[in-house]
């Protein structure tokens, strides 16, 4: 999900580009695409990679290149699983993870760009 901040007089409105967000994307390539779609356009990003948390220099580098605030969200606590998924290329590009709050870290992901938009 990328955000773009809006002016408003209701302050807070947002506008969503949403990549599939509750089901499978399918190639890296089209999540890769997605972020770059996000340069200059959007104030940020939500991202929740999945397994490509743990393998992926690919979307690493594109959340990098694109240097828009991200937010890394997993809807499990990945810390409390298995070694490997304590693993993260992600998180070395995001701002802020937020993990094990289910489908309410969207929404917690959300808040934290508008926070860091408003700061």
């Amino acid at each position: 999900v990328a955000l773009k901040m809006m002016e408003s007089p209701l302050n807070g409105i947002v506008d969503l580009l949403i990549g599939n967000t509750f089901g499978s994307i399918g190639p890296i390539s089209n999540l890769v695409d997605i972020i770059q779609f996000a340069y200059g356009l959007y104030d940020g990003i939500v991202i929740n990679p999945g397994a490509y948390t743990h393998t992926s220099i690919a979307i690493l580098d594109a959340l990098k290149a694109v240097n828009t605030p991200a937010v890394e969200v997993h809807i499990s606590d990945v810390d409390s699983r298995e070694e490997f998924r304590k693993i993260s290329y992600i998180r070395n590009a995001c701002f802020e993870t937020i993990s094990g709050k289910g489908t309410d870290g969207y929404l917690l992901a959300i808040d934290a760009l508008i926070k860091k938009a408003t700061e």
